[in-house]
């Protein structure tokens, strides 16, 4: 029987991805082999973009969640024209840029880094809110679907429920996601781990749901098709596909042990490669080619979408001429470019709780920075996003004219939402939830890094003075893992992460500036729920406060050469000035004080100014509300760092502060210890 095209081309993936799995002698080829049907009809009739302008704001976005399925989208994207033969020989070696997973490459076509499971199709529903956000500010002119693609792994991760519910609750219906239901898992059958009823609770949860034949192209097209045309809700299409699709053994006949082939090469498995490639149409000794029938066909393919792309913009161009303000508007959301704002003219309350300062700052923002998203789960009355909440309203079902996404008690769920946002672009996603739920956001944090997305964190409730609430709640060792992040270099060569923690209200003012202008890298501000004491500051509280976009600065200095530095971030800056003023009441100690919001930042300053910030041979001494080690790279070998080393208590944090030595005297204590 003479094959279809669209056979022909699913069947070019399929040998691609063996290949490519085959050569680097490790890898995920059965996977690969089984979504082949439906990469190819998504990608040769349904995905829209323009091949000759990548980056199109009003292209489709494709999300792939099963990052191991890469060959799967290489493969794809090498018969649309992004990827040579070359490149997929090189698959999962050194500078190679088809790496094991997927990264971030849009120019080629790869819109999202994914690997950990999960993370990747609840990118896609931060996308799909974007989209809506966008279209109710500048029409329907500009939308456009966002399509995912998730497996067995990726239902089965907890961040799934989030972006279910969250999907379903919005009916986001630009949302379309593929679940490629193999009943295969990395060790064993899927059955073996649940019995659940997927399509039963995705329509509790709102979606749309169609069951299909996933290697049957016919029913892929018409499942895409209904999918497209819903109206009310996102839809899901899952497809019972085979593992390992076209494999065959040394003896011709058909490869049964499919669950071998999720995470290893063919011919590790049991099966044949030769013998899969004949099978398949393809050439064993030059498995990497694309037939020229299916190259025909995908460039007929490129054609056609740089026809409908063309339209598309001259649409736009109709639009921008009627729309000059709107127009100017949606340029600048996507520029990339920092938000302008006067930052000077915020108006901070003296003497109060760095997130009470944020809160502050971010009602400033609401209405003027228009294409700010801010997100709380569940918490925006006390890491005071509610501030910005206040002065809009949250999205719902059919309703994207606000700017303040609810997304309940679901730290991961939010942080990956707000990476899809910051991918699809054009927004500025802002998260708040307690720096202690910073833990549950982590995976999601580390892929914003390394993917490069100037996402925003708001983490309040940033120490042991939490109080009463217990060491449940109150963050020790968080601080010192975020700044981690600080120290790790991103693939640009820039710090992976900003982060800040911001000793007073003007201070924090600074922070959001700071954060505001990253327009490269994540950047975290961590607040603290209790008052602060402003610090001491001759003239303009907020100029004084700029320093602090060197990452350190000098709040204290004496006339002469110090006796003693003092470093710290956050609230105990507050404490180090009172400790500081007994050192030189009593004892004529000539004290130093700094702020240290942001050490990464700190240490690209230049060599002059951080000798002058922190100068050799002075002794030095840190407070930190966390580990020890969180200070250890400004205070050095030879100085010593008060913090905790141990979880917190219950009990009200004045207490606290005296029980554990969070106070001037002992500072006052400390450095006279460390002096002698």
């Amino acid at each position: 029987m003479t094959k279809s095209i669209k056979t022909k081309a699913a069947d070019n993936i399929r040998i691609l991805a063996a290949a490519m799995v085959e050569k680097a002698k490790s890898g995920h080829p059965g996977g690969a082999m089984g979504g082949a049907d439906f990469i190819n009809i998504l990608y040769s009739e349904f995905l829209n973009y323009d091949p000759s302008d990548m980056t199109w704001a009003n292209r489709d976005r494709f999300f792939l969640d099963p990052g191991h399925m890469s060959p799967m989208l290489y493969a794809a994207l090498s018969l649309a024209g992004f990827y040579s033969m070359e490149d997929l020989e090189n698959f999962r070696q050194w500078e190679s840029v088809t790496p094991g997973h997927p990264e971030v490459d849009v120019e080629r076509g790869v819109e999202n880094t994914s690997g950990p499971l999960g993370q990747g199709h609840t990118m896609a529903v931060g996308a799909a809110i974007t989209e809506r956000f966008l279209v109710e500010r500048f029409g329907e002119w500009m939308s456009h679907k966002t399509y995912a693609y998730i497996s067995d792994g990726g239902v089965q991760e907890e961040v799934s429920q989030g972006a279910g519910r969250i999907a379903g609750h919005l009916g986001l219906n630009n949302l379309i996601m593929f679940y490629d239901s193999n009943d295969i898992q990395l060790s064993t059958e899927t059955s073996v781990v649940s019995l659940e009823d997927t399509a039963k609770k995705y329509e509790a949860w709102g979606w749309s749901v169609s069951i299909i034949d996933g290697n049957n192209e016919g029913q892929i097209r018409e499942a895409l098709t209904k999918a497209n045309a819903e109206t009310e809700k996102p839809s899901l299409i899952i497809g019972k596909t085979i593992m390992g699709k076209g494999a065959l053994t040394d003896s011709g006949s058909s490869y049964e042990k499919q669950v071998e082939t999720h995470g290893m090469p063919l011919s590790n498995a049991g099966a044949s490669f030769e013998k899969t490639i004949n099978n398949l149409g393809g050439d064993p000794e030059n498995p990497f080619a694309i037939f020229d029938e299916v190259k025909e066909f995908y460039e007929n393919r490129k054609a056609e979408l740089k026809d409908a792309a063309t339209a598309q913009k001259a649409k736009q161009a109709e639009w921008e001429k009627a729309n000059p303000e709107l127009a100017e508007k949606l340029k600048g959301f996507f520029s990339g470019e920092a938000s302008k704002f006067d930052f000077a003219a915020i108006e901070q309350k003296a003497n109060t709780a760095t997130r009470g300062a944020s809160g502050t700052a971010l009602a400033s923002f609401a209405g003027k920075i228009e294409n700010m998203i801010v997100a709380s789960a569940d918490l925006s009355n006390s890491d005071k996003t509610d501030g910005f909440l206040k002065k809009t309203t949250p999205f719902k079902k059919g309703d994207f004219s606000g700017s303040f996404l609810q997304v309940g008690v679901s730290e991961l769920t939010m942080a990956c939402i707000a990476n899809g946002m910051a991918l699809h672009g054009g927004v500025i996603p802002v998260c708040g939830t307690f720096f202690v739920f910073s833990d549950y956001m982590k995976p999601a944090v580390r892929l914003a890094a390394l993917m490069e997305l100037p996402v925003k964190y708001v983490w309040t409730h940033d120490a042991f003075r939490v109080g009463e609430d217990g060491p449940t709640h109150q963050p020790v060792e968080q601080e010192a893992q975020i700044r981690l992040l600080e120290k790790l270099k991103n693939h640009s060569g820039e710090n992976s992460m900003l982060v800040l923690r911001p000793a007073d209200a003007n201070e924090t003012t600074v922070a959001w500036k700071m954060a505001i202008e990253n327009t490269s890298t994540p950047t975290a501000l961590i607040l603290s729920r209790q008052n602060i004491n402003d610090l001491p500051v001759e003239g303009n509280a907020y100029e004084s406060a700029l320093q602090a976009e060197k990452g350190a600065y000098i709040v204290l200095k004496p006339e002469t050469k110090p006796d003693v530095v003092l470093v710290a971030s956050g609230s105990e800056v507050a404490t180090l000035v009172d400790g500081a003023k007994l050192l030189s009441d009593k004892d004529g100690l000539k004290v130093q004080v700094v702020s240290a919001p942001s050490e990464g930042l700190f240490r690209n300053q230049a060599a002059d100014y951080q000798e002058s910030v922190l100068p050799t041979g002075v002794p030095r001494f840190g407070m930190t509300a966390g580990l020890p080690v969180t200070l250890a790279g400004l205070v050095g070998e030879n100085g010593k760092t008060w913090g905790l080393d141990s979880f917190g208590f219950s009990a009200p944090y004045k207490v606290l502060d005296e029980k554990l030595g969070f106070n001037e005297e002992n500072v006052y204590n400390q450095v006279k210890e460390l002096l002698a």
